[in-house]
């Protein structure tokens, strides 16, 4: 019996191209043979010596003939339902009834000013985003942002497996919750799958920059362009150095066997090596997720592939309706699109600022995003203030500061000077308040009231 062909109908039948087909039977293939996806410590040797930004300081700045070659892709898939959203997160407010998406269009529309070329912004929506992007984008129909053919990428969507019978999973109770996304690793068969490869291809475009939309460190850089294209390379990664802070994340690594890059995530370590993937000294990188891509070497590589870059499957297990742990386990198949390093020859990592990694996962990330220890420029891109020296304020809040709501109206107070703040409770801050050094305020019970003057020093 060949099972597949179940879920083949069932894409067909929800309009799926042949690309994402391909990819999604790749890795249930794989899912069908128990393949293990387990890099262990020996067949893999730390990445050291990566180019610095810092070392480009004598590399020109890429002119308009070589910006003009290049697409700004930004993924805008997720919900931010972590932190109670309903909407896009990159429809979250900033600061000043500015949110992610605004700033991101400021800084296209600044990179095309500065330099003198069209560049094209491109979103990588999900059927759960789409609508509620392009109606805010509307705003910008005269800069080209509002019509979803010239802006939006749309990301698949792919079935559940049943974990019993390796079948679709069927939930006539919400059949929505039948489809799960792919991961982030879908943006290559998506690229083919909406012909936007070959568009922009047919534009002149080769090179593409592609990061998180929460991530407000991730800029089109116009040096780190000339250096990817001078460099020849198909595919280049940010890292940053891995803190204490990272150890249990993915890191970077060099397979033995051909000197390729390769990605490690935790799921991918077995249990005898977890010391080793953790030791942030010995494993010094992490990936930023801001990768730049050779459009015309990537399509190469599709062909040199059979139409399948071959990305190591995630596999993720879960229950049909993630809000009832009674309903049906499913297997859910994901891939990241950073893993694809290693399938590229020649694939190069530069070694970046921590500036360049900047994402809101969490309301402390937002906390301290809106007050003063940042700055957001006109041009869209935010950094730290040079006052802080590259290092960021450790915000810390309560579970019930979980969801943005509760953050919603607060008086941010100046963490210019903070090296961290704790909330170990309710707090109602009144208007400036100065944090200074490490600060603790607050407990459980009543919401501790902190009146305007300095705290800490």
């Amino acid at each position: 019996m060949n099972r597949f062909t179940a879920f083949e109908s069932k894409m067909l039948a929800a309009g799926m191209g042949d690309a994402v087909i391909r990819a999604f039977r790749r890795g249930y293939d794989a899912l069908q043979r128990d393949e293990s996806a387990l890099i262990s410590e020996h067949e893999i040797e730390p990445a050291t010596s990566l180019p610095t930004l810092d070392d480009l300081e004598a590399t020109p700045p890429a002119d308009a003939a070589l910006v003009s070659q290049s697409v700004v892709i930004k993924l805008n898939g997720g919900l931010g339902t972590s932190m109670g959203l309903l909407g896009p997160k990159s429809l979250l407010e900033v600061r000043d009834g500015v949110n992610f998406l605004d700033l991101m269009v400021r800084q296209v529309l600044d990179l095309r000013q500065t330099s003198g070329a069209p560049v094209r912004l491109l979103l990588m929506n999900s059927f759960s985003t789409s609508r509620d992007t392009l109606a805010h984008l509307a705003r910008y129909e005269a800069d080209g942002f509002a019509a979803a053919n010239e802006v939006e990428l749309m990301q698949n969507q792919i079935p559940k497996i049943d974990e019993a019978s390796r079948l679709p999973v069927t939930w006539p109770a919400d059949p929505s919750l039948e489809w799960c996304p792919p991961g982030h690793g879908d943006l290559y068969p998506a690229l083919v799958g909406s012909r936007w490869l070959d568009r922009l291809l047919a534009e002149g475009v080769r090179y593409a920059f592609v990061s998180n939309s929460d991530n407000l460190g991730a800029v089109l850089d116009p040096v780190i362009l000339r250096h990817f294209a001078e460099s020849g390379a198909p595919f280049l990664m940010e890292c940053t150095r891995r803190t204490a802070a990272d150890r249990k994340g993915g890191h970077l690594a060099r397979r033995k066997s051909d000197g390729r890059l390769l990605l490690r995530e935790v799921a991918q370590c077995p249990d005898e090596d977890i010391d080793a993937f953790q030791n942030i000294d010995h494993h010094r990188y992490f990936n930023t997720n801001n990768l730049w891509l050779r459009l015309d070497r990537l399509k190469e590589q599709l062909e040199a592939d059979d139409g399948v870059l071959p990305l190591p499957t995630i596999r993720n297990r879960k229950t049909v309706d993630p809000r009832d742990k009674k309903s049906p386990p499913v297997i859910q198949l994901e891939s990241a699109m950073g893993a694809a390093i290693e399938c590229f020859e020649g694939a190069a990592a530069i070694d970046v600022p921590r500036s360049r990694f900047a994402p809101v996962k969490t309301t402390a990330d937002l906390l301290a995003l809106r007050s003063d220890a940042y700055e957001i420029l006109d041009n869209g891109q935010v950094r730290l203030h040079p006052a802080r020296l590259g290092s960021p304020p450790v915000v810390t809040l309560p579970d019930a500061y979980k969801l943005v709501d509760s953050i919603a109206g607060m008086n941010v107070p100046s963490l210019l000077n903070c090296r961290s703040l704790t909330l170990a409770g309710p707090v109602r801050f009144e208007p400036d308040v100065v944090i200074v050094g490490d600060v603790e305020i607050g407990s459980e019970g009543e919401p501790t009231v902190v009146k305007s003057g300095t705290y800490g020093s």
